[in-house]
């Protein structure tokens, strides 16, 4: 080789040796922008931006293909910050960069006005200098988008840069197929949020509030009412009327059902603990704060918070707790800055607080503004007529909870409907479960119930209010032998004598069978 060839060599190599190096730090740069968003749109304009920068690579765009009608949308151009492109589309096959799409090959055209087939149509590029495009690929799942740019001049070197641009498109079908995965996860946790707040509110909603009796519907149209805004609520009740239930219902159908619905029992905590976990603290504000805490208020902003037990706290947490209702501001202990809540309260009592007030237990300005919205829930023997609607709900339930089917008969609802309930609904609650595990049928009957510890020396000397249940009818062929005769005896007041004439037997006769089929007789 003479001195002139070698020469000549060289000078050949310079440009493609200059080539090279600059695509090296368009690939590092490459690797860089996808490390660093996850944003797909963002992402592939800033590749762009590096291939026109280090690539020598212009007019970058990429394609991708829609997942609903197939056809390939521009998903990214260089330089481009308006989205007005996003409407162009190009069906598999058409044009050269539907032809790309389909054949799952690079296409290079040495001058683009050449090619009649060629659809330029955001018009970018020059009709004069080469193009190139390259499919996008994901794995084995053939191409899902085109990747194309237009070198800024005509040389020898077009293989060179398509298969750099063949490199850049395989970098970007990782970063599509990390946006497919991302999208597809995030729609799940879509769905399986929708589900779960419409199971939600199906839970809490008035459908399962049980209720007929007239100051229950009292209650159910003070709930409709107050949901609407965001007034703080003070449910009142003796223990277990279901204060909780009333909170959720007005939460879960109130604006702010989107946020969070935090619950504190204020009777469960001292004072000192009480504060740490209503307003939060800061790390070594005390023995053990390893580090800082959100307290209730701050989790359940933009929510609501449900103070239960409200008439437990002592007066010197009251002024603490009244300032955060008055200003929606707190202070994290141990900490000395200022934080702004949105935090709409519902709170629950079964005390007088009245009668505290004026002892001076309970402060009088908190009084005030808990009670802004006050809403009293009955107690159960106050609506004994919704005993066997709750009795049904709740055997409902326990039966989901035991997998199995339970049924209560109507001789069981009419006993629980003479008992005075001192513990409410969440007796009644008790009362059944306990009858549930007692009966190995799956039938509730009234001996199950008194077998499960529900006392007949307890049942309050007052009538069953009328039309409040259906009385099984002495003929009906569904009822067995044993449960005829339990009907005669409740139609008869459980004077045996009497039910006998209902049933067209004598006094011996109906004695035998109460005592072969097992019947507990009652006394009232």
């Amino acid at each position: 080789m003479t001195p002139e060839t070698n020469q000549l060599d060289m000078s050949d190599s310079r440009p493609r040796l200059a080539l090279l190096e600059s695509q090296l730090a368009a690939l590092f740069e490459v690797s860089s922008v996808l490390s660093r968003s996850l944003n797909p749109r963002e992402t592939l304009r800033e590749v762009l931006k590096v291939l026109h920068d280090h690539g020598c690579l212009r007019h970058g765009m990429v394609t991708l293909v829609d997942t609903e009608s197939g056809d390939l949308l521009v998903s990214a151009l260089h330089d481009d910050d308006d989205d007005s492109f996003t409407t162009v589309r190009y069906r598999p096959g058409e044009g050269v960069i539907g032809q790309i799409l389909e054949r799952n090959e690079p296409w290079v055209l040495p001058r683009v006005g050449d090619e009649p087939r060629f659809l330029d149509r955001l018009n970018l590029y020059d009709p004069d200098l080469p193009f190139i495009g390259v499919p996008i690929r994901v794995g084995d799942e053939g191409p899902v988008g085109v990747c194309a740019a237009q070198p800024p001049r005509v040389d020898g070197l077009l293989d060179e840069r398509t298969r750099f641009l063949e490199m850049v498109a395989n970098l970007i079908g990782q970063v599509v197929r990390l946006a497919h995965r991302v999208a597809a996860e995030q729609q799940a946790l879509r769905e399986e949020r929708d589900k779960l707040r419409r199971q939600v509110k199906g839970d809490h909603g008035f459908d399962n509030i049980i209720g007929r009796a007239g100051a229950m519907r009292t209650v159910f149209e003070q709930v409709r009412q107050v949901a609407k805004w965001n007034t703080t609520v003070l449910i009142r009740g003796e223990s277990g009327t279901g204060k909780e239930l009333i909170a959720n219902a007005i939460h879960y159908n109130s604006p702010r059902a989107g946020g969070v619905f935090v619950k504190l029992n204020c009777a469960a905590l001292p004072d000192n603990l009480l504060e740490s976990e209503l307003f939060g603290h800061e790390k070594g504000a005390f023995t053990g704060a390893v580090a800082q805490r959100k307290g209730r208020f701050e989790q359940a902003d933009g929510g609501t918070l449900f103070l239960d037990e409200i008439g437990e706290i002592s007066p010197a947490f009251q002024v603490k707790l009244l300032r955060v209702l008055q200003e929606g501001e707190l202070e994290r202990v141990g900490g000395n800055r200022t934080l702004k809540v949105d935090v709409r309260v519902i709170a629950a009592t079964n005390r007088d607080l009245e009668a505290e007030v004026r002892r001076g237990d309970f402060r009088e300005d908190l009084y005030y503004r808990l009670n802004v919205m006050p809403i009293r829930m009955p107690a159960l023997r106050d609506r004994l007529e919704d005993i066997p609607d709750l009795a049904r709900f709740l055997v409902a339930k326990i039966a989901r909870m035991q997998r199995r089917d339970l049924e209560i008969t109507d001789n069981a609802l009419r006993g629980l409907m003479r008992y005075h309930w001192p513990g409410n609904v969440r007796e009644l609650e008790n009362c059944l479960e306990r009858a549930a595990v007692m009966s190995e049928t799956g039938v509730i009957d009234s001996d199950v119930i008194h077998v499960s510890g529900l006392d007949e020396g307890r049942f309050p000397e007052q009538p069953v209010p009328p039309s409040t249940i259906a009385k099984p009818a002495l003929d009906d062929p569904d009822l067995d032998e044993r449960e005829r005769v339990i009907a005669a005896l409740e139609e008869a007041g459980w004077v045996q004598a009497k039910a006998a004439r209902l049933l067209n037997m004598t006094p011996r006769q109906i004695a035998y069978r109460i005592q072969t089929l097992n019947i507990k007789v009652r006394q009232f």
